[in-house]
């Protein structure tokens, strides 16, 4: 079983006319908190080479920062909750045990499919929608600690999503081009 906790935002990128746009000031991504909860499978592929699927149920917390043209002290955030079902399949490489552990490094790709959001778009009533599916490449460190009946690994992982989750709607967003998830 594996546990986490992840950290997700949006990486914002705007258009060469966003600053002609009259809908918002300021648009930012602001950090959110969330946990994970999967199975390990693990098929060992020699002494320092395994290959891992790690089907996830991870839920997210997102958020961007807007601020409306001339009302430069007010600033509206945008909640956007996802509970995502992952797919990661990594390939991990072991270093040799030293007394009771050992250091690994991870690498794969993972498919996210958002299971939140045919209801997160209804109650977006137009204003941020995002596309429920993701690719994304995941890289990280470990360490492995051997116990007598189990082994406890901790690990620290980045995923980089691949495709842009907005889904352009031009009466909301004029002059946004994109956020990668």
């Amino acid at each position: 079983i594996t546990l986490g906790y992840n950290q997700s935002d949006f990486r914002i990128f705007h258009s060469k006319s966003f600053i002609t746009n009259d809908s918002f000031l300021r648009a930012e991504s602001v950090t959110g908190p969330g946990f994970n909860l999967g199975i390990v499978s693990n098929l060992r592929i020699g002494e320092y080479f395994d290959v891992r699927f790690l089907p996830t149920l991870s839920f997210a917390e997102r958020n961007i920062r807007y601020a409306p043209p001339g009302e430069k002290s007010i600033v509206l955030t945008r909640r956007i909750e996802s509970v995502f079902v992952e797919m990661p399949f990594h390939v991990r490489y072991k270093s040799a045990p030293f007394h009771d552990f050992r250091l690994f490094v991870i690498g794969g790709v993972k498919y996210v499919f958002d299971v939140a959001s045919d209801s997160r778009t209804r109650q977006a009533a137009g204003l941020v929608k995002i596309a429920p599916t993701d690719f994304q490449v995941e890289y990280g460190a470990g360490i492995q600690f051997f116990f007598p009946y189990f082994v406890f690994s901790p690990e620290f992982k980045i995923s980089q999503g691949m495709n842009n989750v907005l889904i352009y709607n031009d009466r909301h967003w004029r002059g946004f081009l994109g956020a990668v998830g």
